[in-house]
């Protein structure tokens, strides 16, 4: 190769920028590449994840590349990406053979070694099912779902048509779909999407027998994909199988079947790596939140929809609220995201601020995981601001790359235990495409204006009661409220009271003008609109009683009264925000 070129791919490589040397290597006449430019070709299209073009360059010269530990690490860098890891564990091993010193191949091989193992008893177990069910071909019972109520199936709903369901597939759509992929769809999928195509099964648990990060004994699943592109979720959708290949990182193994409730952190597959593109594939499930962890699940997909149970048998909803709840409340934050609170003056209490915001996600969610609605973008645009108010211009991958270590995937027991990079990259695009966040000499910086934005959401927050004051003395919440006095009253209500006319005043006298004197009433008024936009979910619970000289609010429900409270208090401290709700109280 030539000298200058190679300095120049080297330098690419050095930058990152491994389209660039793909792009200028396939410039080169097919019948003008030697050894040194196919395997620097394969390299880039390792790094581009193009794993099968790779592993093609490099079968052009497997004659040559036999002795060269080089190729063969190359070789099984591809295998290994695709998960097909027992090739890999042999391309490995040959590599160390030839370079018994290379420390990426070791460590390779390390990583390998339990997952090949793993996919020989997987294999293992599809042959054997695959041969059971082959014994009852010719009986009739090889057509699919020959014995199986396809009329119950599937749920009728809203949410399903809209999201999921489409037309029949035709013949040509099929073929179409098909060739897209890559992959022979199975008989049996195709045979239930002509009953319908696409949408939400009645029953969308699956037992397995290992742990997920779903569940210790079953996976579940949203939906079923359809034949189509219409729709974000179907197979050739914008949320479909190759989407979530290619964005979010999942082995390139088969087809993206079935999408899972943790929005893209799992999903279910059809897993090609036994049969062959034109086979018949096995189900597996695909963990992102466990490296891509592989769970074999059914050796077809008949056999899989046949397996499919109840939501009933595995309702575990409630207490993973719970304990999703309780982690952030008090779960310890990361060593990265305690530095960073550290550094931050411009709000008090910003510890408080950030459980509050995580505790709303998690409340309206089921679970404590960020996508892409309005909190969770505010705590995207919250852990920028903090970064980048310590670690100052990082360029794009760099902040992508610590993003984790905040709250994704943290140290600490505060995390969501996993997240999508296609969300974080998504927010940052908008987040530059808005003007919000700047790009000078790629290094990245948040405005002025969006930070103040960022303080002033955050400020709208105050720190939930915690467990031991909502359970504590009259006394001990009163110390938390005072000028409030709360008050426990001998019939199971409770009450909170000021005196009015001292606390604030000079907030009511801005709009003196239009009759605000600071009584009770016009307590009563601003802490209505507290209420409704703050803290809707309370409304139910929480009742006013003022008179001209005192402020009251009441409540049935101890620890909503306390929460509301607390929470009305640390608005009252914070200038900003309380002047702006007052703009919108009406005088009584």
């Amino acid at each position: 190769m030539d000298q200058q070129l190679l300095a120049q791919i080297n330098l690419w490589h050095e930058e990152e920028a491994f389209e660039n040397i793909v792009d200028r290597l396939q410039e080169i006449p097919e019948a003008d590449r030697n050894y040194e430019i196919i395997i620097q070709l394969a390299r880039a299209l390792n790094n581009t994840e193009r794993y099968r073009d790779a592993l093609h360059q490099l079968s052009l010269i497997s004659e040559q590349g036999k002795n060269d530990p080089l190729w063969h690490f190359r070789q099984g860098y591809a295998y290994y990406s695709l998960a097909r890891y027992v090739d890999a564990l042999q391309a490995f091993e040959l590599s160390r053979r030839l370079d018994p010193q290379s420390v990426s191949t070791l460590e390779f091989l390390e990583w390998t070694k339990p997952l090949a193992e793993k996919m020989v008893l997987q294999n293992k177990r599809y042959v054997a099912e695959s041969e059971a069910a082959g014994q009852n071909r010719g009986t009739g019972k090889d057509v699919p779902f020959a014995s199986f109520d396809l009329q119950s199936f599937w749920e009728d709903s809203d949410y399903a048509r809209k999201s999921y369901v489409m037309p029949h597939p035709t013949a040509e759509l099929i073929a179409s779909i098909e060739q897209e992929l890559g992959y022979k769809l199975p008989a049996s999928y195709i045979a239930l999407m002509n009953t319908q195509n696409g949408g939400v099964p009645v029953n969308c648990r699956f037992p397995t027998e290992e742990p997920t990060s779903w569940s210790e004994d079953h996976v579940a699943i949203t939906g079923i994909m359809g034949i189509g592109r219409n729709k974000s979720y179907t197979l050739g959708g914008d949320l479909g199988s190759r989407f979530m290949i290619e964005e979010w990182g999942y082995p390139d193994l088969g087809i993206v079947i079935c999408d899972c409730p943790s929005a893209g952190h799992d999903v279910i597959m059809l897993d090609y790596r036994f049969s062959g593109p034109e086979g018949e594939p096995s189900v597996v499930h695909v963990d992102q939140e466990d490296e891509y962890n592989i769970t074999y699940l059914a050796c077809s997909f008949e056999a899989f929809i046949k397996g499919l149970v109840h939501d009933d048998e595995y309702d575990t909803s409630a207490e993973d609220k719970e304990a999703d709840l309780k982690k952030v409340a008090e779960g310890e934050f990361s060593p990265l995201l305690t530095e960073l609170c550290t550094a931050v003056t411009e709000t008090d209490n910003l510890e408080g601020k950030i459980r509050s915001i995580c505790t709303k996600i998690t409340e309206e969610k089921g679970h404590f995981v960020f996508h892409a609605d309005e909190l969770s973008t505010l705590m995207y645009d919250l852990q920028f601001w903090l970064y980048t108010k310590t670690y100052p211009y990082p360029t794009k991958k760099k902040y992508v790359d610590d993003y984790d270590t905040m709250i994704a995937c943290s140290d600490g027991e505060f995390s969501t235990g996993g997240y999508a990079p296609a969300f974080i990259t998504d927010w940052l695009d908008n987040r530059i495409q808005l003007g919000k966040i700047t790009v000078t000499d790629r290094t990245l910086s948040m405005t002025n204006e969006a930070i103040k934005q960022v303080i002033e959401q955050l400020n709208a927050y105050a720190a939930p009661a915690n467990k031991a004051l909502l359970h504590s003395d009259a006394d001990g919440i009163t110390a938390q409220l005072q000028p409030f006095i709360f008050i426990d009253h001998d019939n199971k209500s409770w009450s909170v009271i000021l005196n009015a006319g001292t606390y604030k005043q000079a907030l009511f006298d801005t709009r003196a003008y239009e009759g605000f004197e600071g009584s009770g009433y016009d307590w009563s008024s601003l802490a209505a609109v507290f209420l409704e936009e703050k803290m809707p979910e309370l409304a139910q619970h929480i009742h006013f009683d003022p008179e001209a000289g005192m402020f009251c609010v009441y409540s049935s429900n101890r620890e909503a009264l306390v929460k509301f409270a607390l929470a009305f208090k640390a608005a009252c401290e914070d200038h900003d925000l309380i002047s702006d709700l007052f703009t919108r109280a009406e005088l009584d």
